[in-house]
């Protein structure tokens, strides 16, 4: 008696479960464990430690690169501390859109150390070692000067704008930015010089 009610309450039945293609006659219904297991998407774990650097190595590749894209982008997530804030993208915008005699120095100073090191005819030399040591010093006053003005107005301005913000090292930053070749600047101009938007290229 006690054997039959035992047998008579286990239940052996398989649980029946969603399955995208039909069951076949003669094909049992899998059961809960299977269908589980089913489910659940294949993970491909690495076979070795070399195999598991490699795989590090390529995410941690795909990450800096998305955060260089967001910082040239100028987004605020990536930038570094002393690119963020509101302030520091002002300074930004405000020395993109203009013309100014800093980002010239580099290319000038280039020009100037080449043509002293070209093989002119002596007469010729003569007047290019002249110039050099004579545009240098001038060159190099006009960037202090051109330093000087541009903290000034950029600190003035941004005074006016953000009233109550800390301003601390504003007026460095911006002429550090304006003494820079418009193309290594980073983050990119997102302005052009006059003070429209840059458009984004088109993918």
């Amino acid at each position: 008696m006690f054997g039959r009610r035992n047998q008579a309450t286990t239940d052996e039945t398989p649980i029946s479960v969603q399955d995208p293609k039909p069951q076949g006659k003669g094909r049992p219904t899998p059961k809960r464990s299977e269908a589980q297991g089913r489910r659940r998407s294949p993970v491909t774990a690495p076979a070795n430690r070399k195999e598991a650097y490699r795989q590090q190595r390529d995410r941690d590749r795909v990450q800096r690169a998305r955060q260089r894209e967001g910082m040239l982008r100028g987004e605020e997530k990536y930038l570094l501390p002393r690119d963020k804030g509101p302030v520091r993208r002002f300074a930004r915008d405000w020395v993109d859109s203009r013309r100014l005699p800093g980002q010239y120095f580099l290319p000038a100073v280039l020009v100037i150390m080449l043509l002293s090191v070209v093989p002119f005819p002596p007469q010729i030399r003569v007047a290019v070692l002249t110039v050099y040591t004579l545009a240098l010093p001038i060159v190099m006053v006009a960037v202090i000067g051109n330093s000087f003005y541009v903290g000034y107005r950029v600190k003035q301005a941004a005074a006016q704008k953000f009233p109550g913000e800390n301003l601390k090292g504003i007026g460095f930053y911006a002429a550090m930015r304006s003494s820079q070749i418009r193309r290594l600047r980073f983050p990119k101009p997102m302005v052009l010089p006059g003070g429209k938007p840059v458009t984004p290229p088109s993918s």
